[in-house]
C-alpha cells in the first residue's frame, strides 16, 4: 500500500502535524506540499491537510480534492486557531465529507494550531466583535500544536491506516 501525506501550511502548524502523521504511517510513503502534488494517481490512501481560512477549507484545496478524489481512501487533519470543541468546526469537518464525496472518506482530525501575529493584529483592528473576541484568543495559542495534540494526530493516523489494510 502507498500513502501520500500532502498540506498546505501558512504558519508551520499544518506541516507539523503532517509530519507526525507521515512518521507514523508503515509501507510506502510520501509526504509533499500540496502544491507539488499534481494527482492522487498511485496512492492507496491520502491524507490532505490545511489550515482553515476564513471559517473554511481553503478554496485551492477544495477545488483541488474534488478533482483528484474519485476511487481515492482520504482522509483529512485541519489546524486552526480555535479551542476543540468550538461550534463551528463541526461545519468544517462537514465539509471535508462534502468535498471527499467521490471518493472513500476515512475521517477528519483538527487541532488547534498558534494564530500567527499578523492575522492577531489584523482581527483585532476589526470592527467586527466577533472577530476581535478571536484576536484575543490568540495569546492563548502559543506553541499550539503542543505535544499532545501531535500525539493525537499519530494516533488518528495509525486509526485511519488500519481501516484500508
Amino acid at each position: 500500500m502507498k500513502t501520500l501525506v500532502t498540506y498546505m501550511t501558512q504558519t508551520g502548524n499544518t506541516k507539523k502535524i503532517a509530519e507526525a502523521i507521515y512518521e507514523e504511517i508503515t509501507g510506502e510513503k510520501d509526504i509533499k506540499d500540496i502544491t507539488d502534488v499534481s494527482n492522487f494517481e498511485g496512492y492507496d490512501l491520502v491524507f490532505v491537510g490545511f489550515p482553515v481560512l476564513q471559517f473554511n477549507i481553503p478554496e485551492k484545496v477544495s477545488e483541488f480534492v474534488k478533482e483528484n478524489v474519485a476511487g481515492k481512501n482520504i482522509a483529512f487533519f485541519m489546524t486552526h486557531a480555535v479551542p476543540e470543541g468550538f461550534e463551528a468546526i463541526h461545519s468544517w469537518t462537514g465539509s471535508c465529507k462534502d468535498i471527499a464525496a467521490g471518493g472513500n472518506y476515512l475521517g477528519t482530525f483538527e487541532c488547534q494550531g498558534e494564530l500567527a501575529q499578523p492575522v492577531i493584529d489584523m482581527l483585532m483592528e476589526s470592527d467586527d466583535p466577533q472577530m476581535k473576541e478571536f484576536g484575543e484568543m490568540g495569546p492563548s495559542t502559543k506553541g499550539q500544536p503542543d505535544e499532545s495534540r501531535v500525539q493525537k494526530a499519530r494516533e488518528f493516523a495509525k486509526e485511519i491506516q488500519a481501516k484500508v489494510q
